[in-house]
């Protein structure tokens, strides 16, 4: 089956060689959100049984044929919703046939960072609208604009967790940017994932990123707060959704 790296509709084909007869129709995606459902769909239904060990990378690309990132992406959000755990050596294991309710993100969760982020950027979003110098604001208006016109996955979410580190640079508190630092990867592999799962949450992100740079321009230390509680709500109600997925 050949997926492609870009969007392509696709009649996905079991990834443990069932008949695709036991497949519904899969909507226009992209390469990597069809592999993930692809995945998700085999280990939810029991095709792919608790303790089964998943094909390689390079069988998965060669299955899909895709590159092999964009199964490493599928991957990393499969084991983030809970159903895999990959250990070095031996392989990625399907462990559970349900997605947890809770995203498992490296040394931290998804409940981590929800109950954590609203106490270190809402304020650093308002300190870096008074506090940010013409770089910052240069770099971050950077940032913006090319995450608008990002079309790889990957790249976005680099994108995404720089945005975010940068602010709480810009704050000029080193609390809150070693903090904001140290989350980086989990900020980014939660990011990645519900990109996947979230309907349009890429394009949402956009936009209420574009609400915080606009309130840090203009200096306002209380309009970047709400913009940036804004955007964390919006996060926290995504993450619901996929929960109650």
């Amino acid at each position: 089956m050949n997926l492609s790296d870009s969007s392509t509709p696709r009649q996905p084909d079991g990834l443990l060689g069932a008949a695709s007869t036991g497949h519904r129709p899969i909507a226009r995606l992209s390469a990597a959100e069809a592999v993930l459902a692809e995945l998700r769909s085999d280990i939810e239904s029991g095709r792919a049984p608790v303790g089964a060990k998943l094909p390689s990378e390079a069988a998965l690309a060669a299955r899909y044929a895709v590159s092999r990132s964009v199964v490493r992406e599928a991957l990393r959000s499969c084991a983030a919703l809970g159903l895999t755990e990959t250990h070095t050596g031996k392989g990625t294991f399907v462990v559970s046939g349900r997605v947890s309710g809770d995203l498992v993100l490296g040394r931290y969760s998804a409940r981590d960072l929800t109950e954590a982020r609203p106490h270190i950027e809402i304020p650093a979003a308002g300190l870096a609208a008074t506090r940010r110098s013409e770089e910052d604001l240069a770099t971050l208006k950077g940032i913006v604009a090319d995450m608008a016109l990002e079309d790889d996955p990957a790249a976005w979410v680099a994108l995404d967790a720089t945005f975010h580190c940068l602010i709480a640079r810009a704050s000029g508190n080193k609390v809150f940017e070693s903090v904001v630092a140290d989350l980086r990867e989990a900020l980014a592999n939660q990011s990645e994932t519900l990109n996947l799962v979230a309907d349009d949450r890429q394009h949402a992100s956009d936009l209420e990123h574009r609400r915080i740079l606009t309130a840090i321009e203009a200096g306002s230390a209380e309009l970047a707060s709400e913009a940036m509680a804004e955007h964390l709500k919006a996060v926290d109600v995504a993450l619901g959704s996929l929960r109650e997925g």
